[in-house]
């Protein structure tokens, strides 16, 4: 067994695991960590835990020391400069007359490397970019062409719902959506009412569908003939997550809710 904690750079961003050393840490604190880009600033959001080596990706790089307010003081030095650097690239692409939109700027901690991150429809070829980009900061240039989705996150935003978009406030990873999620938990399939911001399938659809999945009780589809306490009908509604079916009653025409329990399919 290995001892590790998990560290992450970003709001929402992506848990990385490194190895502790000798030091205590505990969820919250603020560490600087070596990792395969440079040095970097991060915060342990998994406390020390033991893990089966097989389990982690080799080799495991170490947690240098705790973060000190000298170290705060650069990170936000390097968030100044990064949105510096951030104009003076709008003013080179534009120069360049490059097709693609810069989306974020940011230094490594120890300003090893500054990472531009940009969407475009296609290839982009930046090479002059590059070297102008180069001959300004005096540093190593990375040009990093994202998707969509990861705009999104980087970006920001509020959904449908009203709330902050997810990808930006809690989910560290993207998982894979279908439309099959959609068809399940009996959403209209109007693609203006399932995207996200970012024009693809809400990330919502895949955490929610889970309580549909994980249900033990036997729904009717919608269409199916039922008997209710009220009398026989037809199934316009089905509600997995309130565990209710509305029923169109087949005497008076009315819909009423019921739970499922108290609903019995009529064998055809």
């Amino acid at each position: 067994m290995i001892t590790v904690v998990g560290v992450r750079f970003k709001k929402a961003g992506k848990v990385y695991y490194f190895n502790p050393g000798a030091l205590d840490l505990n969820v919250g604190d603020k560490v600087i960590v070596e990792t395969s880009r440079g040095v970097e600033y991060g915060e342990v959001v998994i406390g020390p835990k033991d893990v089966k080596e097989e389990d982690i990706i080799t080799p495991l790089k170490d947690v240098m020391r705790k973060a000190t307010p000298e170290d705060e003081a650069i990170v936000k030095e390097n968030r100044q400069k990064a949105l510096e650097a951030e104009e003076i690239a709008i003013k080179k692409i534009e120069k360049h007359q490059l097709n693609m939109k810069l989306i974020d700027v940011e230094y490594t901690f120890d300003r090893s490397k500054l990472i531009f991150y940009f969407t475009a429809d296609g290839r982009v070829d930046f090479r002059e970019l590059v070297k102008d980009l180069a001959a300004v900061f005096r540093t190593r240039i990375e040009l990093r062409q994202i998707g969509v989705r990861d705009e999104a996150k980087m970006v920001g935003g509020i959904g449908p719902c009203g709330r902050c978009i997810c990808c930006c406030t809690f989910l560290g990873d993207f998982d894979p959506v279908s439309i099959k999620m959609a068809k399940q938990q009996n959403l209209s399939l109007n693609p203006t009412k399932i995207s996200g911001l970012c024009g693809r399938l809400m990330c919502c659809l895949r955490f929610e569908s889970e309580s549909y999945e994980d249900s033990t009780v036997k729904y009717p589809d919608v269409g199916d003939k039922v008997i209710t306490p009220a009398g026989e009908g037809t199934v316009v509604g089905v509600y997995k997550p309130q565990e209710t079916i509305r029923v169109q009653l087949d005497e008076n025409k009315s819909i009423l809710e019921f739970p499922v329990e108290e609903v019995d399919i009529v064998e055809v």
